[in-house]
């Protein structure tokens, strides 16, 4: 077989794996093997034998078979079977089990570990089982910070807390947690109140190792500079580095920089051959080996370091047996092995920015440097790194968070020197610290001065205007076009001379559509939040009506936002109820201007710190949003009336017990949607406001759901559905499936 036949099959296993998210994509890559083994030689003569064709479309077909075949699925003891529905009364539960990872912090600062189960008892006492078996599976546990000291894997630990089965994307575009847990074969998490350990046993294991090196490099440079330089030898999924500081690394185009991969394995062979090059290639291979081994036994299994790692051995051993790599074969190979191993990593957002920023350097440095000649040949390099990295990389960003970080390319090669610094030396550091532990202490404090310069020059881009601006995430199909484009300009001469041609239709392609729906969208998207958020979206300005608490915008507003292409905030309105938690707007003003915001009442801007001045509304006074008004008709309760693109919509907040009363003190008419917390209405209310639909921001009363469905009541639950997106043309579109939800009667 040739080396083009090997290639061809190759590619059909990745394209057979990517296609799993096609309904019946493996199928039709048999189909195109078939046609192409009877079509192809019409249009290249010099294309591979019928019988490779035919092997690759079996080989496409099989990879779909295999991709289902390990796709995890929950045992007929799984845990997960013993969780009554969401609706059920709650019930705590006694979980014993084995601990599998060394606990991490969360942001909203608990700690998290994996747990393999081994009993699970009600808290009565009484033990639980499916099937007449005992409980098995994994459990994804959060618990308080000071309930997971002291923890470490294979103790045995008694959780005592609530069950619960994770929950899919409730918002446009937003966190799939369920889908997240099962990919690690995880069907069940645990809010854990309380620890005990049972069984102090230890089993050994590479966390033993990381630990000992981030707390020698801790010791003496202190944190966060000592958890930074940890995780740029260990990558920051074993390292509890600050989210502050992450996420100014993230925002900063830097994120690479905290993440173990081909850059560390490079520096470690370059370290490596360096220092025996005076012996054989026999020596070298091994020592190279060695080293390759050690780091990935200090990072965890990842894609990308595991990419970076056979790739490495590939050189290595290339280099024993004194013969040439050809770069692009050997990635491509690298690749069909780690999907062999796991071919659930082919939607591993890690492993596929890897494998893209590692062709980049392959294809497009040579030739981006051979346009820089007019450089001096040993800076030319510097540039043609990153922006290579960048341009092959972006449009997957583009497709996954909708966020461009224009300073990117300028930071990385400011910033690389100090990288490769604190990379040398904080793997000496961690060699030093497996020896004796002051030693690596001693060389990690060494990289004091590094370590801060790096940090100042992240925070200080990261605070520039325009960071990460945001486009809103961009269709595959376009993700597509502009990966066709790369690949024009990497094989077609014509394209290659005319670059910039590539480049003006790239930005038409990201540019022109995200202008154009901006420019003609009028959307109002209901939050899924447990508490009302409305975003109302008007020929390219943006309105928000609540923020919630600072969780609640760190995880769910901003999101949202940046997602759906949205950088300022033209008019906010603050009516959130009061909270003991601090308010969101603060948190929501760091990353995004607000033009013109009104509030409600003070507790709607608790603990906000705001460079905008809010502007009371009183009762009675209209807040004009674009085309669209938000009346206050009420404070106590919060009682609202909005008049959206022709139609009324009344916003409730929870009523006193005695609704009755309402109907004499605020005036309240016939509307189209009813917007309200989902608690029991009287009827006196429903007649009143007689609409069309209503969605509770809550769980719904059963006596509330009774009586609106009773009157024939078009009702969704925020809850139940997810979060819901509203458009003249289009009605409601729920983001969670529901079956005993119509089409819209809007």
């Amino acid at each position: 077989m040739t080396a083009m036949g090997a290639v061809v099959l190759c590619l059909a296993y990745i394209l057979g794996l990517l296609l799993t998210k096609v309904p019946y994509g493996s199928y039709g890559i048999l189909v195109l093997g078939v046609g192409l083994s009877f079509g192809i030689k019409h249009v290249w003569r010099s294309a591979p034998k019928r019988w490779v064709w035919l092997a690759a479309g079996l080989i496409g077909l099989v990879a779909g078979l295999y991709f289902q075949m390990r796709t995890p699925q929950p045992a007929a003891t799984e845990i997960s079977r013993l969780i009554p529905p969401a609706n059920a009364p709650k019930q705590e539960w006694v979980v014993v089990g084995e601990v599998d990872s060394v606990p991490q912090l969360t942001r909203s600062q608990k700690a998290q570990f994996w747990l393999t189960v081994r009993q699970v008892n009600s808290v009565s006492g009484e033990v639980q089982y499916v099937d007449d078996k005992a409980p098995t599976g994994q459990l994804y546990v959060t618990v308080p910070l000071l309930q997971a000291t002291g923890l470490y894997p294979g103790q045995l630990v008694k959780v005592m807390g609530a069950l619960y089965l994770p929950q899919p994307a409730t918002n446009p575009g937003g966190f799939d947690f369920q889908a997240y847990l099962r990919q690690e074969g995880c069907f069940a998490g645990m809010r854990g109140k309380q620890t005990e350990v049972m069984e102090a046993r230890s089993r050994w294991g590479w966390w033993q190792i990381r630990q000992r090196v981030m707390r020698s490099q801790i010791l003496w440079l202190g944190s966060p500079a000592g958890a930074l330089v940890s995780a740029m030898v260990l990558g920051s999924r074993g390292v509890d580095l600050p989210f502050d500081l992450k996420d100014q690394f993230t925002r900063a185009g830097l994120a690479h920089a905290l993440a173990a991969s081909g850059f560390q394995s490079s520096l470690i062979l370059g370290v490596v051959l360096a220092l025996t090059r005076r012996f054989s290639t026999k020596v070298q291979f091994f020592a190279g080996t060695a080293a390759l081994l050690v780091f990935v036994g200090l990072t965890g299994i990842q894609p990308a370091v595991l990419r970076a790692a056979i790739m490495g051995f590939g050189g290595l051993t290339a280099l024993w047996l004194e013969r040439k790599v050809k770069p692009l074969g050997a990635l491509l190979v690298t690749g069909v092995l780690l999907l062999l191993f796991n071919p659930l990593w082919i939607w591993n957002l890690g492993f596929q920015l890897s494998f893209l920023a590692t062709i980049g350097l392959m294809v497009t440095v040579p030739a981006l440097t051979k346009q820089l000649d007019w450089m001096p040949s040993a800076i030319a390099p510097l540039f043609a790194v990153p922006i290579a990295a960048y341009l092959w990389t972006l449009p997957l960003q583009l497709a996954a968070f909708g966020v461009l970080s224009p300073y990117s390319v300028l930071v990385n090669l400011i910033t690389t020197p100090l990288i490769s610094i604190l990379s040398i030396g904080g793997m000496a550091s961690a060699l030093a610290a497996l020896l004796w532990s002051p030693a690596g202490s001693a060389l990690a404090w060494l990289l004091k001065y590094p370590t801060q310069a790096l940090m100042l020059v992240v925070d200080g881009f990261s605070q520039l205007p325009g960071n990460a601006y945001a486009v809103g995430t961009i269709p595959t199909v376009i993700a597509i076009a502009l990966y066709a484009l790369l690949l024009l300009t990497w094989l077609q001469p014509w394209w290659q001379r005319q670059w910039w041609v590539a480049l003006l239709v790239a930005i038409g392609l990201v540019i022109v559509p995200a202008w154009q729906a901006n420019a003609s969208i009028f959307r109002v998207t209901l939050l899924a939040a447990g508490q009302p958020i409305l975003v109302l979206q008007d020929a390219g300005r943006t309105a928000l009506i609540n923020s919630g608490d600072a969780s609640t915008a760190g995880f769910a507003v901003l999101p949202f936002l940046q997602k759906a292409g949205i950088n300022e905030i033209n008019w906010a309105i603050a009516a959130d109820a009061p909270s003991k938690r601090p308010s969101g707007w603060g948190k929501i003003a760091e990353r995004l201007p607000i033009t013109q915001l009104h509030r409600v009442n003070e507790a709607a801007m608790q603990g906000a710190s705001l460079t905008v001045k809010p502007t009371p509304l009183t009762i009675g006074q209209t807040a004009q949003i674009g085309s669209s008004q938000f009346k206050l008709l009420s404070t106590a309760p919060l009682i609202a009336s909005l008049h959206l693109h022709g139609q009324t919509w009344t916003w409730l907040g929870t009523l006193p017990p005695e609704q009755a009363t309402l109907l004499q003190t605020v005036s309240l008419s016939e509307t189209q949607v009813l917007l309200w917390s989902g608690q029991r209405l009287e009827p006196e209310i429903i007649q009143v406001l007689r609409p069309k639909v209503a969605i509770a921001t809550s769980r719904i009363h059963p006596q509330a759901e009774a009586q609106l469905k009773q009157l024939g009541i078009q009702l969704y639950a925020i809850d139940r559905d997810g979060a819901l997106q509203w458009t003249p043309a289009d009605g409601f579109k729920t983001t969670l499936e529901s079956q005993e939800n119509s089409p819209s009667a809007l």
